[in-house]
Formats: structure tokens, C-alpha cells, sequence
């Protein structure tokens, strides 16, 4: 099995004002050679938004984008839809930018912050017809189990997102002192493990909130809660 650790305060940070940004990957003026990605997966961006604040109009291509709010209201809206669509706690949003797409992202909120996680992941089909969705997911259909919120547009399973791309997104609410095993995909897969929040164990390995572990070269592991513990999982193939 071979593991990296990326601890919570070796992220790339940027104070804007109205955006605080953590970055676990190389992104604007973040660059570390030795953080460009994780397989197919490109950006893992953990964002607090100032009220009223975001980002304006601004293009995307050939990239999966997934957008899973923490707290606070996210708007969204693009050059496919002209009204603003909120997504909330308990949401995930993708967009398929293929061959081009403009989109902003605001603070919903006049009085709250907008805390979320950004996720980009490379497509294994480029120039496609962009596309939008989103979905709620309860938070007890994660506790002490795995909750699969992003697969493949191939894949069978109903009540899921889908994007370009043979990738895995789910969640886990884990009781202090559960144990539980991944099983991975495959063997050239492999999964980037954000503590949302919490202590967890990955064998000799103890993390705590937003730190991160990238798992491949195996078929499963294990996660020992070492206190109540929410992890984030994102399984992406590793040939890129």
C-alpha cells in the first residue's frame, strides 16, 4: 500500500477578505510541484465565503466540477440556466464544463458564512455537451455507513451523480471507536481521504480535522475512529 499525508496546515492558504481558502492542491497562487494531484483528481478546495460575497462570471472546459456545501446557502448559476439555484448542507452539486461553460457561485446569505468543498476531477471524455445537476442526501444514510453521492456515468446506481469520469465520491459519519474498511474499485485506483472532522486512525497513521491521506496501490484499508469522525472519500484512477 503506498500512502502520502497531507496535514491540514501544509494546504496552500489565501485570505482574500471575503474568501478564505485552503487549497490541497497546486491552484492560483498556491504551487507545489509535488502537489499538482492525485491521480485524476486535480482540486480539493475548503472555502469559507464572506455574506453576500463569491465569484463572478467566470469560464470552465473539460473538467468535472463538484461543489458539496458545508454550511450557509451556495447560488449558483450559469450560461445554461438564467435563474440562481441554491444548493445547501446536505446538497452536492456537478457540472460537466466539456466544451465550455460560464458560471457564478455567491454567498446566498446576507448575514451567514459559505463554507464548502470544491472538487475538481479530470474527465476521460473531453468536448462533451456540458451539463448540471444536483441532489440532497440525508445525513442518517451516513452514519456508520458508506454514502455514495458521485459515480460514473456508467454506473447503474439510481439516487447518485454522475460525471466523466470512472471516480467515486462518498461520505462517512463514523461513531467514535467504529472501524471501517474501504474496498476500492480497483487496483489502479486509488482515494484521497479528507477528516472533515474528527480523529481517525489509518494504521499507525492518526489524522484530525482536515488533514488528508491519498491511499493507493491496495485493495482496502481501514479507518478506526479514534472520536466521533466525518470523512470525505474520493476515489479516482491514478494514471494521469
Amino acid at each position: 500500500m503506498k500512502t502520502v499525508i497531507h496535514k491540514a496546515d501544509s494546504r496552500g492558504f489565501a485570505n482574500h477578505g471575503w474568501l478564505q481558502a485552503n487549497h490541497s492542491f497546486s491552484f492560483a497562487n498556491f504551487y507545489n510541484p509535488e502537489k499538482s494531484n492525485f491521480g485524476a483528481l486535480r482540486v480539493l478546495n475548503d472555502d469559507v465565503i464572506a455574506p453576500k460575497m463569491g465569484f463572478g462570471t467566470h469560464p470552465h472546459d473539460n473538467m468535472e466540477i463538484i461543489t458539496i456545501p458545508l454550511k450557509g446557502i451556495l447560488k449558483h448559476r450559469d450560461s445554461m440556466h438564467n435563474s440562481w439555484e441554491s444548493v445547501l448542507p446536505g446538497e452536492v452539486q456537478v457540472m460537466s464544463a466539456g466544451t465550455g461553460i460560464q458560471h457564478s457561485e455567491i454567498n446566498g446569505s446576507e448575514e451567514e458564512h459559505l463554507g464548502l468543498f470544491q472538487i475538481w476531477i479530470m474527465p476521460n471524455q473531453e468536448q462533451v455537451e456540458p451539463r448540471y445537476d444536483q441532489k440532497a442526501f440525508k445525513e442518517a444514510d451516513r452514519k456508520n455507513k458508506l454514502q455514495l453521492l458521485v459515480s460514473s456515468m456508467d454506473d447503474e446506481s439510481e439516487n447518485i451523480l454522475k460525471i466523466h469520469q470512472d471516480a467515486k465520491i462518498s461520505r462517512i459519519d463514523l461513531d467514535a471507536g467504529v472501524i471501517f474498511n474501504y474496498e476500492l474499485k480497483g487496483f489502479q485506483h486509488g482515494v484521497y481521504v479528507m477528516v472533515v472532522y474528527g480523529k481517525v486512525a489509518f494504521s499507525d497513521v492518526v489524522l484530525e480535522s482536515r488533514d488528508a491521506i491519498g491511499i493507493s496501490e491496495t485493495a482496502s484499508f481501514s479507518a478506526e475512529a479514534k472520536e466521533d469522525t466525518s470523512l470525505l472519500f474520493i476515489e479516482v484512477p491514478m494514471q494521469f
